[in-house]
């Protein structure tokens, strides 16, 4: 079945329930879902009342290996006292398969909400970061991706321009203005940067509040720059962020170098996450949750908005990036 019509159809709590029973794991509660679009994630409780989460890989898009880096990774950072949510190992296995799915069982982890206007909080995670990055540059990922204009710029763009939700009257100007940020985006991202093992989505609604930060869904872990994990945690206007980027970097550094070059990534990054995120609905519409989740991607005026705002963000490429303080 291709990445493309497959929707979990199969995916009934008979299954889940097999699934975890082979692992060892007695069901006592139901399954509640939680919010996850890409995969489809439970929460239930076991015979001894103790909770638990199940997240069912969706097929075709992680072979077991890059699965498997993922989950070592967590468990590295876990050995390094980072707060993480790590798979647990059941029947000797971190990663299990069941009627075709491939999936792994989490601690059932509660926390607030991280708090983004909170200082003490986003200097907390700054520390943290520091520390996930020092145990990131520890080794490096062998079959997971690393952070590039082909994954997140061209299929994107080959992806929109085939996809049928794209309005015809609006396809060639959506790929003008991508291929205007393609083109932009080519002249720059050659910047020099230190690669290593990311978080990789790291914001803000992937941070829980437990009396200090809980890092969690790793799911999207690859190689790349160390800004990649701090971009999506700064808002506001240009003086508010660069106040919270002094928060940050000062926590950060306090276990990671951080080179302040990486700066200029950032709206290139934002750039390359705006075309990719869009494909990826695309990509997934399929998926019966997609359009009951994405219904606007249907209207026209939504693709004109799209087309403003990468033409807005090509111009934001050309402009001088942050500078921050003399102490960084």
């Amino acid at each position: 079945m291709s990445e493309a019509t497959f929707n979990f159809q199969t995916l009934n709590p008979d299954v889940i329930l097999d699934a975890l029973w082979d692992t060892g794991l007695r069901v006592e509660s139901g399954l509640t879902a939680l919010n996850s679009y890409e995969n489809r994630v439970y929460q239930f409780s076991d015979d001894e009342k103790r909770r638990y989460v199940v997240k069912f890989y969706r097929p075709q898009r992680w072979s077991a290996g890059q699965i498997l880096e993922e989950h070592q990774f967590a468990h590295d950072l876990l050995n390094d006292e980072v707060p993480v949510a790590a798979p647990l190992t059941l029947q000797g296995n971190t990663l299990n398969n069941h009627a075709g799915f491939m999936f792994a069982v989490f601690p059932s982890l509660g926390g607030r909400q991280y708090e983004t206007d909170n200082e003490e909080q986003m200097e907390w995670v700054g520390r943290f970061l520091g520390r996930i990055h020092q145990t990131g540059r520890q080794k490096d990922f062998q079959q997971r991706p690393t952070i590039g204009l082909d994954e997140y710029i061209l299929q994107p763009r080959q992806q929109l321009e085939q996809s049928m939700l794209v309005p015809d009257a609006l396809k060639a100007q959506l790929m003008a203005a991508i291929d205007r940020l393609s083109h932009t985006l080519h002249q720059i991202w050659h910047t020099r940067w230190q690669p290593l093992r990311l978080h990789g989505d790291c914001h803000p609604g992937n941070i829980l509040w437990r009396d200090g930060p809980m890092f969690v869904d790793l799911d999207d872990a690859r190689t790349g720059p160390a800004v990649q994990d701090l971009w999506m945690l700064v808002n506001g206007d240009r003086q508010e962020q660069l106040i919270q980027w002094d928060i940050l970097l000062e926590a950060y550094n306090e276990f990671s170098d951080f080179d302040i070059h990486e700066l200029s990534l950032i709206e290139p990054l934002r750039a390359m996450r705006m075309v990719y995120y869009l494909a990826w609905v695309v990509r997934r519409w399929q998926d019966p949750a997609f359009p009951r989740a994405f219904p606007w991607m249907t209207d026209e005026d939504f693709w004109r908005r799209q087309i403003t705002l990468f033409t807005e963000q090509e111009k934001l490429l050309h402009e001088p990036p942050l500078q921050l303080s003399p102490q960084f």
